[in-house]
């Protein structure tokens, strides 16, 4: 596995419960700050082998991007369940959920 997948994986599972972290921060924390599409393929092919909290991770505009209807309503309920409001269309406030690593809140 290359560095650039460990890392992801890394953030991705520290991410706390009650918080989101986008496709793009995510990317560029692990060093690849255009990586954003290589983070949706790494959860995509490696969330259930390493236990990943997916539902966690949104766009940049601090939407649920999954498309699907029935995973997009388990994403938001799992993230309702934690805490963090996402509307019918899975709309997140960003400013209010999203994780900053290192930052003292």
């Amino acid at each position: 596995m290359n560095p650039f997948t460990l890392r992801v994986i890394e953030i991705i599972k520290a991410i706390p419960e009650g918080s989101v972290m986008t496709y793009g921060q995510i990317a560029a924390l692990a060093g690849s700050p255009r990586g954003a599409r290589q983070v949706v393929r790494i959860l995509h092919a490696m969330s259930k082998a390493h236990k990943l909290p997916w539902h966690r991770v949104v766009n940049v505009k601090g939407e649920i991007a999954i498309q699907e209807e029935e995973s997009r309503l388990k994403q938001i309920l799992y993230l309702n369940s934690e805490g963090v409001i996402a509307d019918e269309e899975g709309r997140i406030e960003l400013a209010r959920y999203q994780f900053i690593p290192g930052s003292s809140e």
